[in-house]
């Protein structure tokens, strides 16, 4: 059985408190792989659809991932044939599934017909559909597929007949030649954010690749799960898998035969632009990287094992996305123990997400813990400044919980700043989106309480 899984996030305890950031890798396994109450909260927000960014890389770095990710499975099993969808490819939804999964799954299913140029569209009454999403318990979920928070299978159509069959090939990536059926399984009871989140990375694997490669600082393709709705490269790869030369079956050296012809025709922009080297990733850097942010680590063994992934990176002479995530998990696991270590290793992740990206997505990340160590430390003009530098970043990502965390750490200075009608307009702006982000009032007001507890105390 193939698991892709959308790995769980770890409730690590971080010095601030605050369990601010990116998802833990997952545990690889064989599956591919996240009632209204009256409130006086204000509304919540959502982002409207929106284009991905154009892909800034070359077409034969692009061929080189197209392949990497196409070809084997996050457990590192290599897939012998390439498989995709044949004709019209029809969506449904199981009953049960969260009230907010069906703008958000509209707005997804209208950028694969526009950026990626699929034939995909909601299942009508009576319709077959070749993807089935339903949506279960967390607990249910998680029970059956310990590590995984949502997660795709090939040849079922809904919960009870994976569980029929997942003891069997049947739901086995590795036998297929086509692709006629698939169910991407999401936990019903988790914020709106989380369920979006799932259906842009299943969605994506039921449709077109089963790995993921820590290398890649531009895809929802990829363990760090930053990103986490699918971005122009990943429509790009998408737009790739379904067009008419890339057939059902066809070998990696098939399809690495056709794929420069193909780029240059749907990315012209990519013929001019060097390529630049790649190294694989060994799979002890994965495996202390996986240990490292594993929620049953003991901190002690945790923070050497971040050590280690650090000095892997260094020792294979990356300069790349895997350099600037081990230094980000070092700071994470290493910031209550040994906090002048973990902003070094924050500010050193972070020039090299900028040198990557830009103001990107990572770099907000980053930006959240030094913002929150900044308000902690009573530095409430820097800790504003950090915020503002990466509140865009988490917009253009459509991360509401980031941005939500930013935004109360915003105010929070703002208020100890004797700036208190600011610091009002940008908390109510905050909790908009912690209700998207976070979801549950209750989870929302912990997340403000977290943020107001870093602030020290006077005297």
């Amino acid at each position: 059985m193939r698991c892709t899984l959308k790995p769980i996030l770890p409730s690590l305890a971080l010095g601030l408190t605050v369990a601010l950031a990116a998802c833990a890798p997952s545990t690889h396994s064989e599956v591919p792989g996240r009632a209204a109450t009256t409130s006086n909260l204000p509304a919540m927000k959502s982002f409207s659809a929106r284009r991905g960014a154009p892909v800034r890389r070359s077409n034969a770095e692009i061929t080189r991932d197209f392949i990497d990710l196409s070809f084997q499975m996050e457990s590192g099993r290599q897939l012998p044939y390439l498989t995709k969808f044949q004709g019209p490819i029809k969506i449904a939804v199981s009953a049960g599934a969260p009230a907010s999964l069906d703008r958000d799954l509209s707005q997804l299913i209208g950028r694969l017909r526009s950026e990626a140029g699929i034939d995909i569209s909601r299942a009508l009454s009576g319709e077959q559909a070749q993807i089935i999403i339903e949506a279960i318990p967390r607990k249910t979920l998680q029970k059956a597929v310990p590590q995984a928070a949502c997660f795709v299978v090939p040849n079922v159509s809904g919960w009870a007949e994976f569980k029929k069959n997942r003891s069997r090939g049947v739901t086995d990536w590795t036998r297929l030649k086509s692709r006629t059926r698939a169910t991407v399984i999401i936990p019903s009871d988790v914020s709106p954010q989380e369920v979006r989140d799932c259906l842009h990375e299943e969605v994506a694997q039921a449709l077109g690749p089963l790995n993921d490669l820590y290398r890649l600082s531009d895809s929802i393709f990829n363990d760090d799960n930053f990103h986490t709705v699918l971005t122009g490269f990943d429509m790009l790869i998408l737009r790739a898998y379904y067009a008419p030369e890339i057939r059902n079956g066809m070998t990696r050296g098939q399809a690495r035969a056709v794929l420069p012809s193909l780029l240059a025709r749907i990315n012209p922009r990519g013929a001019s632009a060097g390529a630049r080297a790649a190294s694989v990733t060994p799979q002890v850097w994965n495996r202390t990287i996986m240990e490292a942010l594993a929620p049953r680590t003991k901190p002690g063994r945790r923070a050497n094992l971040a050590a280690q992934a650090v000095q892997i990176a260094k020792t294979q002479g990356w300069t790349d996305n895997r350099l600037a995530f081990s230094l980000f998990v070092q700071g994470r696991v290493t910031l209550g123990q040994k906090p002048q270590l973990a902003i070094e290793s924050f500010v050193q992740s972070n020039a090299i997400y900028k040198r990557i990206n830009g103001s990107s997505v990572q770099a907000a990340h980053v930006a959240t813990q030094l913002a929150a160590f900044a308000l902690s430390s009573g530095q409430y003009s820097t800790a504003i400044q950090i915020s503002n530098e990466a509140i865009p970043a988490a917009q253009q990502g459509e991360n509401a919980a980031l941005l939500a965390t930013l935004l109360m750490i915003k105010a929070q200075a703002l208020e100890k700043s004797d700036r208190d009608a600011e610091a009002q307009a940008t908390r109510v702006d905050a909790l908009g989106w912690g209700r998207y982000g976070f979801g549950s009032d209750r989870n929302v007001r912990a997340r403000l309480n977290e943020i107001k507890a870093l602030t020290p105390r006077r005297g």
